[in-house]
């Protein structure tokens, strides 16, 4: 198979070209500018393209199918030319919908806790020598790509992406997937550029829904009322399984699972053992045993920026996570509370995706860092531009989050200085972004702070 990447850079993409190359297909690819990682694995994969731009003379009749990126436009000149010559065209998730027709496939939706629930999911398959495709948002432990295809095995594991397919296919991902296992771990308003209301964005969860697979399964988190609504929309003959928190202990910083005997796991929160119970139940779906589940998830760690420990000191701990929507700050500040109630919580987070920059979407924010003794915001006012929003103060996000202690910061030097002066003697220091302060090096500001909290 002769297969032809447009925008072939973006972090889904590369990984889908990836597996497919590994899978024995010919992989080609043009994009108008790839950054790290995708550059340097596309290269050592001999993918990378020999030159920035589009080059409609790659789309040939030998051509058998040309995957399109979210990064590209509807008059890409390599997308124009398959238009004309007849080649078929899919966005990224039709593709892997057509790469795994005939396989039970389990996807997870939501709005927060879809990374976290896939990889769990795909940690205990693992475990049990289970083979499975999968793709996944984040780097998982265990797993060297964010794709994985093969022809042997019976079942996929997808992340189920509420966002836009590609510029042509302006449908959600996670609407080309027709799960038979599908996972629903909450509702909470997001992409305001593409949903500009919330029933609109509600509207997406119910077609996700509605595209279960007859007599297929829908495990949903029944503590989110938005949740237990959508899950009415499930066809006739699906089984629905609603689900809380596992049921756990949790005594001085150790979580243990508790359901027969006691298992110690290393992630913490109540979030994560609502994840917990999503993926214990789509793995007794799949097959797997209680037993083989719990051995399993009891040496999950985590999937890449999901609370991931960046340093330690005596007296110091620092995580980083994606968090950027509200319901994901809520959840993680909580989480860490929990875990450690009586070490001092630094939270800082970065204000960077369309819909956090949004002036109008601000107040969703509302009372969102209570949890934390110290909370710290950063934004960009160039990104703010670089988007086309209109301009937001400090002033403003400090209303936004209904928070008068607020410390809000506008210049990423003066926001890393602020941090390495804290005082980290018996603390939590928590780092939330989708991006990364607009240049700071993440892991060194985090081994810094660690060392001096003497």
């Amino acid at each position: 198979m002769n297969i032809h990447f447009i925008a072939i850079g973006g972090a889904a993409m590369h990984n889908l070209a990836l597996a497919l190359q590994k899978k024995g297909y010919h992989v080609t690819g043009s994009d108008d500018e790839i950054f790290e990682p995708s550059r340097s694995r596309l290269q050592n994969a001999g993918l990378l393209p020999e030159a920035w731009g589009w080059f409609p003379e790659k789309i040939t009749r030998e051509t058998d199918a040309v995957i399109l990126g979210m990064h590209a436009r509807e008059d890409n000149p390599e997308l124009l030319r398959a238009q004309e010559l007849g080649v078929r065209i899919y966005s990224y998730p039709e593709y892997l919908y057509e790469q795994t027709r005939g396989k039970r496939r389990i996807v997870v939706g939501g709005s927060h806790g879809k990374t976290t629930t896939t990889s769990m999911i795909m940690h205990v398959l693992r475990s049990c020598g289970m083979a499975f495709d999968y793709m996944v948002g984040a780097q998982v432990a265990g797993f060297d790509t964010m794709v994985g295809l093969s022809e042997e095995s019976r079942i996929a594991v997808f992340e189920g992406d509420e966002y836009l397919s590609s510029p042509i296919d302006r449908r959600p991902k996670f609407h080309h997937y027709h799960p038979d296992i599908a996972v629903l771990t909450g509702i909470a308003w997001d992409h305001v550029n593409v949903f500009p209301t919330f029933e609109n964005y509600v509207e997406q969860f119910a077609g996700f829904v509605e595209g279960i697979e007859p007599g297929g399964t829908l495990i949903y988190y029944e503590g989110d009322e938005h949740v237990r609504a959508v899950a009415t929309h499930a066809p006739e003959g699906v089984k629905r399984l609603p689900y809380g928190a596992f049921p756990h202990r949790t005594e001085n910083g150790r979580t243990c699972l508790t359901l027969k005997g006691e298992t110690p796991i290393r992630v913490f929160g109540q979030h994560n053992l609502q994840n917990i119970s999503a993926a214990w139940l789509a793995c007794r779906e799949a097959g797997v045993s209680d037993e083989a589940f719990l051995q399993g998830i009891a040496t999950y760690e985590g999937a890449a920026k999901r609370l991931q420990k960046m340093a330690e000191g005596d007296g110091t701990t620092v995580f980083l996570d994606f968090a950027h929507s509200p319901s994901k700050l809520r959840a993680t500040l909580e989480a860490v509370r929990e875990q450690y109630p009586k070490r001092k919580l630094v939270a800082c987070m970065e204000l960077h995706t369309f819909s956090s920059l949004n002036a109008a979407f601000l107040p969703q924010y509302a009372h969102t860092m209570e949890a934390a003794d110290e909370a710290i915001v950063f934004f960009n006012p160039e990104v703010v531009r670089h988007k086309r929003l209109p301009e937001i103060t400090e002033e403003d996000v400090r209303r936004g989050f209904a928070d008068e202690r607020l410390e809000v910061y506008t210049d990423n030097e003066q926001l890393r200085e602020r941090l390495l002066k804290g005082d980290y003697r018996e603390s939590v220091l928590l780092i939330m972004t989708s991006g990364n302060f607009s240049g700071i090096d993440i892991r060194q500001l985090a081994g810094q702070v660690a060392m001096n909290d003497e």
